[in-house]
């Protein structure tokens, strides 16, 4: 069977992902929330006890804004299928604060991670996701080369 050209919805959910991506590493947290539905909702936090929804995601944001600075996404790979968008990303950062016990060592450091994002009405409506925070924790600790 030849390949057909993915649907214009597919292509704008996938365009919407990479844009928020992209607007996670500006920093900003008001550019963040304009991705969001106002009933979204987050399955995968790495942070325990954080509040819900919307305010969850500024929750992590900030705490990951005062351990991180320069961050950079880059896509690897990214699919997409009915309101789903899978990403496999590679984030990076320098290590400026504390982060998971771990305080600032000055390293750049790099995380691996695989999202889905839900997107309906062109925003991004529901998050799950795994990164490999064990790896991360890794890298903050190890020795520099």
């Amino acid at each position: 069977m030849p390949d057909t050209p993915e649907s214009p919805d597919l292509e704008s959910n996938k365009a919407l992902v990479r844009a928020y991506f992209t607007a996670i590493d500006t920093g900003d947290a008001a550019i963040i929330a304009g991705f969001l539905a106002p009933d979204y909702v987050e399955h995968a936090s790495a942070f325990p006890n954080l509040r819900s929804g919307v305010e969850g995601v500024h929750d992590v944001f900030r705490l990951s804004n005062i351990a991180f600075t320069n961050f950079k996404h880059v896509i690897e790979d990214q699919v997409a299928e009915g309101d789903r968008v899978v990403t496999r990303v590679t984030a990076t950062g320098d290590h400026v604060g504390d982060y998971w016990g771990v305080a600032a060592t000055g390293k750049t450091v790099s995380m691996e991670g695989i999202a889905i994002h839900r997107i309906a009405n062109g925003k991004i409506a529901e998050h799950w996701g795994k990164s490999d925070l064990y790896g991360l924790l890794q890298r903050m600790q190890a020795p520099q080369a």
